[in-house]
Order: structure tokens, then C-alpha cells, then sequence
């Protein structure tokens, strides 16, 4: 296995700390990757800033001017079927009150339009994509994978776009089953793919130290309960992906902790469409690190990943499997 890691940008030469990471490949071979940082998760300055590989470098971070002075959560990127490019983020000082917003590049990033609000007159805590990428199914439309977090409830549930991203329709939320003496496992952050078949399965974040699992065989509609799966979890994010392999690629912390360590951070391959999981590399495992919140591509034979690096930077893997 080929693992090349590479900080994005210079560490401390723009802000204090950053934190959720999204990438996208683009047609012409390019990446581009966006985040949010400032002086600290959830103060006034934050902002999403990005940047973008071409060739061997990457270009001088930039900050995306909304004009709003609130926090700036979570961005997702996603390439649309006219190749522009639409980015995701959230804002708003409470998650329980979140608002998704968005705006699209019609160069490759290199400029974004004025940003404007994904679903008018919502409240519920964001809309569409809430940390990981939407996928594209065979049927051709948007799953966006969506969560809230209100009156301490954490649900997931899907929303649905039939017109590549333009509306969208919530789905219910996934049910969740029961922990004794807990009550209602806690689930948020989910991650897709769709297999052969045409089902959708969905990976999720929870409090109880593991991984929860749901399928949905009517194209992202309809979910099972979820249920747990042997894959440790720390309750900080994961992501995974289909390759072209057929295989999956899931990257987390598996600590089995909640509120667990956010190290090591491993990269772990299935063979089976999901049933299980084996770790196939560590990108990181110093103790005292924080390497979280990764997002996961595949093209080709290749993986990129990144992931935040001790909330200073934002690092970028190209893995060969």
C-alpha cells in the first residue's frame, strides 16, 4: 500500500484552529478541499475557507465571504451534472438551530456566487448534507446525509433531491432502537454508498462506543432500524466509501469509547459490502493527537482522504490500496 499525507496549508499562518474537512476531485484532475476555522469552534469568526491542488501544490487558503457574522460549521462539497461545483456549510450559534446555506462555482472554485438558503422558512436544525458528501444514486437523484441535534435528540434521517440538488425533500428519521438504562441511542452524521442491488446502506456516529448501521431498499426512502456494529466508535465523525473495487472504505477512530480519544486514526477496507470491516492502515495514532472528522473519496484506483490534524491543519492523503 502507496500512502502519500501532506499538510494542506502552513500551520498557524491564518488562523487559531480548523476542523471538518470536505474534498472533491475535479474533471480536469485538480482537488479542492474546504473546512472551518477561526480563533475556536463555535465563536463569531469563524468562516469556511478552502483551497485548491493543481499538480503538486496546493493555493494560499482563501475565506469564503458570506457576510454573515455567526459561526460557520461543516462544509460538504459536491459536483453537479453541469460541472459547476456547490458547497454546503452551516450557520448559526446553536446546532439545534442551524440553517444550511449554500453557493456554487462555475470555475473550479477559483470564485463563488452570493450564498443563499438551501430550504427557505426551515428551523429544524439544517438541511441536506450535514458533514459527509451526498451520493449520486442509480436512479439519479441526491442523498444527502442529514442529522439534528434538538432537545438533546440526536436523529438521523435522509433528504432527497431529484433535481441535483436544487429542492429537497426530508425523509423520516431512521428509528433508533432503545439502550437500557440510557434510553434512545444517540445517531448523527451519517455515511453512504449503494451497492450492486441498488440498496442503500448507511453508516452512522452514536454515543453508546460503536458504529450504528441502516439500509434502505427503495432508494434512500424507507430505512431499517438501525442497529449496532462491531466497529469501535468514539462518537466523533466517520466517512466511508465505494470504490471501483467494489469495496468499501471506512475512515474513524475506532476507540470504543464515547467521547473516546480522537486517535488513532485508521483507514479500514470490506469486502463483503459492509458486513465487516478490517483496518488496513493507521494515518495516525500518536495518544495525545486529534485527528478527527475525516471525509473519503475514491476515482480510479486511488483514495484521498482528509481529516483534521490537532485542529491546527487540515491534512490530505493520496492511498494506493
Amino acid at each position: 500500500m502507496n500512502i502519500q499525507k501532506e499538510y494542506i496549508f502552513e500551520t498557524d499562518k491564518y488562523f487559531n484552529a480548523c476542523h471538518a474537512s470536505t474534498l472533491l476531485k475535479l474533471s480536469d484532475g485538480s482537488v479542492l478541499a474546504a473546512w472551518f476555522a477561526g480563533t475556536r469552534e463555535g465563536n463569531d469568526d469563524v468562516r469556511i475557507w478552502y483551497a485548491k491542488k493543481s499538480g503538486n501544490n496546493w493555493s494560499e487558503p482563501k475565506c469564503l465571504e458570506t457576510g454573515k457574522d455567526l459561526p460557520h460549521w461543516n462544509p460538504v462539497l459536491l459536483l453537479r451534472k453541469d460541472g459547476s461545483v456547490r458547497l454546503f456549510y452551516k450557520t448559526g450559534k446553536k446546532i439545534s438551530h442551524w440553517v444550511t446555506e449554500y453557493c456554487d462555482s462555475f470555475d473550479g472554485g477559483e470564485s463563488w456566487t452570493k450564498p443563499e438558503i438551501l430550504v427557505k422558512d426551515d428551523n429544524s436544525g439544517g438541511r441536506g448534507p450535514v458533514k459527509n458528501k451526498c451520493i449520486r444514486t442509480s436512479e439519479g437523484i441526491l442523498l444527502a446525509p442529514a442529522s439534528t441535534e434538538q432537545n438533546k435528540q440526536w436523529r438521523c434521517f435522509i433528504d432527497i433531491s431529484d433535481d441535483d440538488g436544487d429542492s429537497w425533500h426530508k425523509q423520516q428519521y431512521i428509528v433508533r432502537p432503545r439502550k437500557l438504562p440510557t434510553g434512545l441511542v444517540k445517531m448523527i452524521q451519517p455515511a453512504l454508498w449503494e451497492d450492486e442491488k441498488g440498496i442503500i446502506h448507511a453508516l452512522m456516529r452514536s454515543d453508546k462506543g460503536f458504529i450504528y448501521y441502516s439500509r434502505s431498499k427503495d432508494g434512500g426512502r424507507k430505512w431499517t432500524k438501525a442497529e449496532k456494529t462491531d466497529i469501535p466508535n468514539n462518537n466523533s465523525g466517520i466517512d466511508c466509501v465505494k470504490a471501483d473495487d467494489g469495496n468499501i472504505y471506512l475512515v474513524c477512530n475506532p476507540v470504543g469509547e464515547n467521547w473516546g480519544a480522537r486517535s488513532p486514526l485508521s483507514l479500514m477496507k470490506s469486502e463483503d459490502n459492509g458486513k465487516s470491516f478490517s483496518e488496513i492502515a493507521v494515518l495516525e495514532d500518536r495518544k495525545d493527537g486529534e485527528f478527527s472528522y475525516p471525509a473519503i473519496i475514491a476515482q480510479g484506483d486511488k483514495l484521498y482522504v482528509t481529516y483534521t490534524y490537532d485542529r491546527k491543519n487540515i491534512v490530505y492523503c493520496e492511498v494506493e490500496p
